[in-house]
């Protein structure tokens, strides 16, 4: 029977990513909406606190090992904002459409040689909820902000992240080539080389 590990977040897109990210480990991964896990406090003003917040809520909730990603855009012209605020940078409730509009009038002003951004990933892994030695991994993307959103695919930023070296927005990538490329598959790649000095 393979062994269960719950995924602390309730974004459906998010979560359909790291189903596939996560498929190498030969594990059920189980959303922790499944489960009746609700989504937990986020009060920390670093990805690394939140993420190891959300993990560490999952696997007291389930008795199961629980994995967690806090992931955002930081923006240099704007202090690295909206990091950690990206789901609610236009404020409640969530709504990628809005944050993207908020996004585009905080950055009018800005000319395009200013507009350098990156997307981050933290992903924590505990084995319970005590865990003293969780699992840390992390990964960065780099970019520009557009001027106008391009794209249908991805979620969150991707329509306003630009790519010079592809010349495509993170929206216009298919699905395997932007986990190739991503902060969350550059840090899930570097989590599974963890796991396997220190596995399940």
């Amino acid at each position: 029977m393979s062994k269960k590990l719950v995924l602390a977040s309730n974004n459906a897109k998010k979560a359909a990513e790291m189903q596939t990210l996560l498929a190498p480990l030969g594990l059920e991964i189980v959303p922790q909406a499944q489960l009746g896990v609700g989504e937990a406090e986020e009060p920390h003003f670093t990805f690394v606190e939140n993420a190891l917040v959300k993990a560490r809520h999952a696997a007291a909730a389930t008795g199961l090992p629980a994995i967690a990603d806090d992931s955002g855009l930081c923006v240099a012209a704007l202090g690295g904002a909206p990091g950690v605020h990206s789901a609610r940078f236009a404020g409640e409730p969530k709504s990628d459409e809005r944050n993207n509009q908020y996004l585009l009038e905080r950055l009018a002003a800005v000319p395009e040689s200013a507009r350098g951004a990156w997307y981050y990933c933290c992903l924590v892994l505990v084995r319970h909820a005590d865990d003293p030695c969780p699992l840390i991994a992390d990964g960065q993307w780099h970019g520009l902000v557009l001027t106008a959103p391009r794209g249908e695919g991805g979620f969150g930023y991707d329509p306003l992240f630009w790519l010079p070296e592809l010349q495509q927005s993170a929206a216009e990538l298919d699905a395997a080539h932007k986990n190739t490329l991503s902060h969350r598959g550059t840090a899930m790649r570097q989590l599974l080389g963890l796991l396997r000095d220190r596995p399940l």
